[in-house]
């Protein structure tokens, strides 16, 4: 099989390559240190940090070994702030909008540990949120005495029946909705703007869980209306991990406060967050870097690249495995793609870790395997160093496996 799409047979970044070290289609694997043995085709669960970016961290960890007192004292908090600046711009928000957290669930829980729950208020969220972001809403509704709701939203579902399913779970104690924009488990893009004003003329405030959108969707934050979002820059936006930002809507500025109490206590939002006593944030330090090592791919052509070859990916692992594109569903905006497995394949999470496991070992192939309502999942990514081969040798080791 051969992927017959223009956006991946073309050169690549010609000009602006040589500004930013990043290369052509043909060869960009070469800016990454990946094990060259192996396909890696995950790139949505922990993303790929190039070389350049990696090397921009560890210059900013020389810096602080070498001087500490200087570094904490002079560097730090000015370089947080640039790169904050950098972020907030690059997501088309103001500067005092955004803060930095280290991921999203992160920045999840921080919104949920100030959020004014009441005892039998309701937090509703959906049955394709991503396990940890459950997780912390259940310890936070347990906390306060309120209770978690979720709404139920078929796998194929379109907009506006997202829309009628998350607003039928919303009655009058709901104080709180959580609605991911890009599903983790389903790879689903959600109409969060629609969900978001909706949920407003209910008097309902709105979390948006982003974690996949930057880099992988241009996007316009506070054009969203959502309450707060966040989303992280370690996965589509090249940063090293353990970076992403937490967007607040000015109303509820005053009211979000870090997780933990540190040296910037006394200012207000995004200021409280840009010193963690002595965490190691060379992380957030290397986001202008990853941005501009982003930048250097012409973005749109990029995730135009990426899209494609992302639903190349499912349509030759979904042929092998006899599953049509109506039953695997996907958004033409994505870089990521679900295919279903056959029925009690990969049906809970320890069935889906071991046949995660067994691709990684019989066939040398990274990738993600999920499950949602009993039903197991493939999950491909494409990034800019994957190649249609990889997909199309994952689609038949697959169907080996599965016999």
């Amino acid at each position: 099989m051969s992927c017959d799409v223009t956006a991946m047979t073309d050169e690549g970044p010609t000009a602006k390559s040589d500004s930013a070290g990043s290369p052509g289609w043909a060869n960009a694997r070469s800016a990454w240190d990946l094990d060259p043995d192996r396909a890696h085709l995950n790139h949505g669960s922990f993303g790929a940090v190039p070389r350049l970016v990696r090397a921009a961290q560890a210059r900013w960890r020389d810096l602080s070994d070498a001087n500490p007192m200087n570094y904490y004292r002079e560097v730090r908090i000015p370089a947080v702030q640039h790169a904050r600046e950098r972020a907030a711009a690059f997501l088309g928000a103001a500067p005092d909008s955004l803060g930095l957290v280290g991921n999203a669930t992160a920045g999840v829980s921080t919104v949920l540990a100030s959020f004014p729950l009441r005892p039998d208020d309701e937090v509703v969220l959906t049955d394709h949120s991503y396990g940890a972001v459950t997780l912390a809403a259940h310890r936070w509704a347990r906390s306060a005495g309120a209770r978690v709701v979720t709404a139920q939203i078929d796998l194929l579902a379109s907009d506006e029946e997202v829309t009628s399913a998350v607003l039928g779970a919303i009655t009058s104690r709901t104080r709180l909705l959580i609605i991911d924009h890009i599903t983790s488990q389903t790879a689903r893009l959600f109409p969060v703007a629609a969900v978001a004003a909706a949920a407003r003329e209910r008097g309902v405030a709105t979390l948006v869980d982003g974690a996949h959108v930057p880099g992988m969707l241009p996007v316009q934050v506070e054009a969203l209306g959502a309450d707060f979002w966040v989303g992280n820059f370690h996965k589509w936006a090249f940063a090293p991990r353990g970076v992403a930002g937490l967007w607040i809507a000015r109303p509820w500025r005053d009211r979000i406060r870090p997780l933990v109490a540190s040296w910037n206590e006394a200012y207000e939002f995004p200021a409280a967050f840009d010193q963690q006593g002595t965490a190691d944030d060379t992380a957030w330090l290397a986001v202008p870097d990853a941005l501009d090592f982003f930048a250097a791919w012409d973005p749109e052509r990029l995730r135009d690249h990426n899209n494609a070859l992302a639903a190349y990916g499912q349509q030759v692992v979904g042929g092998a495995l006899g599953v049509g594109p109506r039953e695997a569903g996907g958004a033409a905006e994505l870089s990521m793609r679900i295919i279903p497995l056959p029925a009690g394949v990969a049906s809970d999470e320890e069935g889906a870790r071991a046949l995660s496991v067994r691709i990684a070992q019989d066939l040398r192939i990274e990738v993600a395997v999920t499950c949602w309502r009993g039903r197991g999942f493939v999950r491909v990514s494409a990034q800019a160093y994957n190649a249609a081969e990889e997909y199309e040798r994952l689609a038949t080791g697959l169907a080996q496996i599965l016999g």
